[in-house]
């Protein structure tokens, strides 16, 4: 492939793993596409997909896979700890190699014309894409969720930039351009969910914190902790090793410790090699000593 785009769509279904296969297999032996990583959450009751391909055949199979989401996902009956507004909650195109914002940018529009047209799932452009600049943020987009989405888009500011209104099973998607980012959650040894948030409040930009952090309380049932889950939107700027380290430091005041930090999806190797570097203090490192970097 010489020209490529990455694209990470949300499911909201994390559970049902038959129906995560389906959708996955629209991505399957497509010429053009390589599906590289599927993660599934039952907490969350939430795929994650991490795909990449030629930018043409990239939208057809993510327009593939929103229909199949549109035909297994009933949001009616959707329930779990992370917020969403659509059976595909979000779907990111990231320029990675001979392209840019703009062919991502157009690719995403692409995509919201045709999942509206064919399947009657209206989308609102963010990130890059966005119309207007309180569409940018994809928390302020999604905020009132599926049950209340349908009241948010009376208001003109929130008609949908493809459809009219709310899908009555599928909800609404968030579709755009934007740059790579770290999906990074980080446990906690306490099942306390409000200890969490307020650590969330004290790193996330929009509060204050990190300004390439956006970060919630999660209560992981299963296991019984709670979580703080994090997009980190520049790990140039705000670094893993930064981000954890805060954590670590802002738990200790609820008497609380770090049980392990998880990563969601892919992560840019760069940033596992600052977070090397950090922790074993190495002086006058170059990513050029990485032997995997000259093969």
């Amino acid at each position: 492939m010489e020209r490529i785009l990455e694209c990470v769509p949300n499911f909201s279904e994390g559970r049902d793993l038959a129906k995560v296969e389906k959708i996955c297999d629209c991505f399957r032996g497509k010429p053009g596409v390589k599906l590289l990583d599927y993660t599934s959450d039952a907490d969350h009751n939430r795929s994650v997909v991490t795909v990449i391909g030629e930018p043409e055949p990239l939208r057809d199979a993510v327009i593939e896979a929103i229909g199949k989401a549109v035909e297994l996902i009933d949001l009616t009956k959707h329930e779990g700890q992370h917020p969403r507004m659509g059976c595909v909650d979000v779907v990111p195109f990231i320029p990675i190699r001979n392209t840019d914002v703009s062919d991502a940018d157009r690719i995403a529009k692409e995509v919201a014309q045709a999942a509206f047209e064919r399947f009657g799932q209206p989308s609102f452009l963010y990130e890059q894409s966005a119309t207007a600049p309180h569409r940018e943020n994809l928390a302020t987009i999604r905020k009132g969720q599926f049950e209340g989405m349908a009241e948010k888009m009376l208001d003109d500011m929130w008609k949908p930039d493809y459809g009219t209104t709310i899908h009555p099973t599928g909800g609404v998607t968030a579709i755009g351009a934007r740059m790579p980012l770290i999906a990074y959650n980080i446990n906690l040894d306490t099942p306390n969910i409000e200890i969490a948030n307020k650590i969330a409040r004290q790193i996330r930009h929009i509060n204050g914190g990190f300004r390439y952090c956006k970060a919630m309380g999660v209560r992981l049932e299963e296991r019984n902790i709670a979580q703080v889950s994090m997009n980190l939107t520049d790990f140039t700027k705000t670094a893993v090793y930064r981000v954890f380290e805060t954590v670590r430091m802002e738990a200790r005041r609820y008497g609380v410790n770090v049980l392990g930090s998880e990563v969601c999806g892919l992560i840019p190797q760069q940033a596992l090699i600052d977070c090397a570097a950090y922790y074993l203090q190495l002086e006058e490192f170059d990513e050029k000593q990485v032997l995997e970097n000259h093969l």
